[in-house]
């Protein structure tokens, strides 16, 4: 008569042994739950051409999660919020000319010698518009970009956008004052843009033809903001550099796409990425330099 039942240790060893064999299954892709490893191949689609997603899936991982660009994107957001809103003005949704030229982070052309602000200009935006602008770019671009190649690369490709932009503005366009991340979020951008025009072949087409309408459009219309406040804005005062733009996006089309080319590399193998660091510093060399004598001829 017990023949037929089913003793109830049995059928949970029998549960326990199915759990541990899909647990089993998921290997070493990720330690998270299975949103995450769809996440991975999402982004992978995305992010990287077809030959080198099996690769990236083999050893994608949550750990470390993208803390680089959401720690910029919380520091810059808390900048804004203390300027715009704790700072004496009459409104918040643009900065008056007087917040955006006497704080410690923008880069102002009598103020060079303050090394710092060569980087933390990075910190202060000029309205809700550029604020939002840029953190939407870089959170939407950004955190793939780091998920894929981890926060030191994109750090990397960040801050040297950042770095070229201020350096280019103050050689280029020194009358204007430089607030905005645009040089970093243009980096990342830049190098993106690079990756996809290479790879087009290797990526899914209707992806590739999104991708770069998509670039192009944020382009134009980021552009077109930031040519509008530095030539159609000057009579309220001080006007806003654009040059950054322009020297962050070279800055991710060089190292950058280098950087994220490089996905199953090591950098320091890679001759491009030596070619690029060369250039980049005779750059980086030849604008200290040029600031040092401006500053001394002063």
């Amino acid at each position: 008569m017990a023949s037929g039942v089913e003793d109830p240790e049995d059928v949970e060893n029998t549960e326990e042994e199915k759990e541990e064999e899909e647990e089993g299954g998921e290997g070493g892709k990720c330690q998270a739950c299975t949103w995450c490893d769809r996440m991975h191949i999402h982004i992978s689609k995305w992010m990287l051409p077809e030959d080198l997603r099996e690769k990236y899936l083999e050893r994608a991982n949550c750990i470390p999660p993208p803390l680089f660009i959401l720690l910029i994107s919380i520091a810059e957001l808390g900048v804004f919020i203390y300027y715009a809103v704790m700072m004496p003005q009459k409104q918040w949704l643009t900065l008056s000319n007087d917040v955006l030229t006497n704080n410690p982070f923008s880069f102002v052309s009598n103020k060079r010698r303050e090394a710092w602000r060569f980087v933390s200009y990075m910190l202060v935006h000029d309205g809700v518009q550029h604020i939002l602008g840029n953190l939407v770019l870089q959170l939407v671009l950004g955190i793939p970009l780091e998920i894929v190649h981890k926060g030191h690369r994109v750090g990397m490709v960040y801050l040297a956008g950042v770095i070229g932009g201020s350096l280019a503005s103050s050689i280029f366009d020194s009358g204007s004052f430089l607030v905005g991340a645009s040089g970093g979020a243009y980096a990342l951008m830049g190098g993106y843009f690079m990756n996809v025009l290479v790879n087009f072949k290797d990526m899914i087409p209707l992806f590739g033809i999104f991708r770069i309408i998509f670039i192009v459009t944020v382009v134009a219309t980021d552009m077109g903001f930031a040519l509008y406040r530095r030539f159609f804005t000057r009579a309220q005062g001080h006007s806003v550099s654009f040059v950054a733009h322009i020297a962050g996006g070279l800055a991710g089309m060089t190292i950058g796409y280098v950087v994220f080319s490089s996905f199953d590399q090591r950098l320091i193998k890679d001759p491009r990425f030596w070619v690029c660091l060369a250039a980049y510093l005779v750059c980086f060399m030849f604008a200290v330099f040029f600031n040092i004598y401006l500053q001394l001829s002063s």
